[in-house]
């Protein structure tokens, strides 16, 4: 499945899943876009994208927590006049400090939550969808969390935003689907040893959870010509079989 000139942006490039992702694509020839609020995090990623032998990626430090608008439009312009086409958008930052009860979460988490898992979602898309529809086919992938979709207590403002995020697919796939364009899905990556994982879920045993290499071949499937036509779903990937 070539890649082959294909541009991708990835947010929370830096992170375990957002990482796996961008080699990925890479290693298929894919030129990615490594967007991340840390330095030492991009460069982690880069060096692994270039391990693996994959094609030499972009690295755009960018904080989703305090940008505003224009940051978001200066984005999308540099986009458009360094690579002249933009082929999807894998949105895997998260911001979650701890499961709270809402009753302790101050107003500053509140914001930065819904900023990096929400808001940040809906900005990429406005500035960047217009860039993705001069694509031939274009996907969007949102990543999810099974454990707050039900909004179980102490899910807080992650569980809120990220059952924001799924209705904004849904809304994004529905209008999106006439044009037959633009994608939109999202995936559940479910329970993997991610560091996100081991920081949310200090006491688990991490020794029976699957590595996040295993998602490899859906985030490949998702990007590339075998999804097209599948927009509107939530992907499991405990269940998921390609």
């Amino acid at each position: 499945m070539s890649l082959s000139k294909k541009v991708f942006l990835i947010t929370g490039a830096g992170g375990g899943l957002g990482r796996i992702a961008a080699v990925t694509l890479a290693q298929q020839g894919a030129e990615v876009i490594l967007l991340d609020k840390s330095i030492p995090q991009l460069e982690k990623t880069y060096d692994a994208i270039i391990a693996a032998h994959g094609a030499t990626p972009n690295m755009y430090p960018f904080d989703l927590a305090g940008a505003n608008e224009q940051d978001y439009y200066e984005l999308a312009e540099r986009i458009q006049t360094h690579f002249g086409a933009l082929h999807g958008l894998l949105h895997s930052a998260t911001d979650i400090k701890a499961f709270t009860p809402l009753s302790c979460l101050s107003t500053r988490d509140w914001g930065n939550s819904l900023n990096v898992n929400l808001n940040a979602p809906f900005l990429l898309c406005q500035v960047l969808c217009p860039l993705l529809e001069q694509s031939e086919h274009a996907s969007i992938v949102f990543t999810l969390d099974s454990a707050v979709l039900a909004a179980p207590a102490y899910a807080s403002a992650y569980g809120v935003a990220k059952a924001g995020l799924q209705a904004l697919a849904h809304i994004l796939a529905a209008e999106h689907e006439g044009a037959g364009k633009i994608r939109v899905n999202c995936l559940i990556p479910g329970p993997v040893d991610s560091p996100l994982r081991k920081r949310t879920f200090p006491g688990e045993d991490k020794s029976k959870l699957p590595d996040p290499a295993s998602l490899a071949p859906i985030y490949l499937y998702l990007f590339s010509a075998a999804s097209l036509g599948i927009t509107g779903q939530t992907i499991d990937a405990r269940t998921f079989h390609l």
